[in-house]
């Protein structure tokens, strides 16, 4: 495993998701549920994804070896979506969030955990920053591992310590951090792939 590809990975997934949606539906689910049975859904949630966006990195990667100047690029431009995206984000909605939970009350903590992160994980930047990671470097172990923990750090600090978390730092200070994190990495892999290459 690769330390450094490990630590890049688990900071910047870490600060992409500290006070995103994930963190917040997680210190509302432990609000209903047992802390541990909802961190169990929430944590296989995320191994599961985690495990299908490194695979689609890898096999990206294999798949387009000769052309990784363009699987650099592609990860450069979505760093860029990212990190504007995170910094115009809009503020959570209470309100739609509940909605959501509703739909899945009646099928126990560990059930309604897993399929709330899953489906608002699915396709989201930290599983498409994954998959984008795991397509420019050859270790993937270390880009799951960095990930997934992060994820589930994130997740044990919103059940945990989220509303007294957002008492010190802003939601907005957060986003507009992860946001700043993204647009340095899309930064660096442009200068890699235009004055290093």
């Amino acid at each position: 495993m690769n330390s450094t590809i490990f630590f890049t990975t688990f900071g910047l997934i870490f600060l992409a998701e500290l006070g995103d949606k994930t963190q917040l539906t997680a210190m509302a689910l432990a609000t209903h549920f047992s802390w541990k049975r909802t961190f169990a859904g929430i944590a296989a949630a995320f191994a599961l994804l985690n495990i299908g966006a490194v695979l689609a990195g890898t096999i990206l990667s294999g798949l387009f070896h000769r052309h990784m100047l363009w699987i650099k690029l592609a990860s450069a431009l979505l760093f860029l979506f990212f990190g504007i995206a995170s910094l115009l984000a809009k503020r959570y909605d209470p309100a739609a969030e509940e909605a959501e939970e509703s739909r899945f009350k009646g099928r126990g903590p560990v059930v309604t955990s897993f399929c709330m992160i899953f489906l608002a994980e699915l396709g989201d930047k930290t599983q498409l920053v994954t998959a984008s990671l795991a397509a420019q470097h050859d270790s993937p172990l270390s880009v799951f591992a960095g990930s997934t923990l992060a994820l589930w750090s994130v997740s044990l600090i919103g059940i945990f310590l989220g509303r007294q978390l957002t008492r010190f730092v802003s939601l907005t200070s957060i986003h507009r951090g992860a946001g700043v994190l993204f647009l340095l990495f899309a930064v660096v892999i442009l200068y890699q792939i235009f004055f290093i290459h």
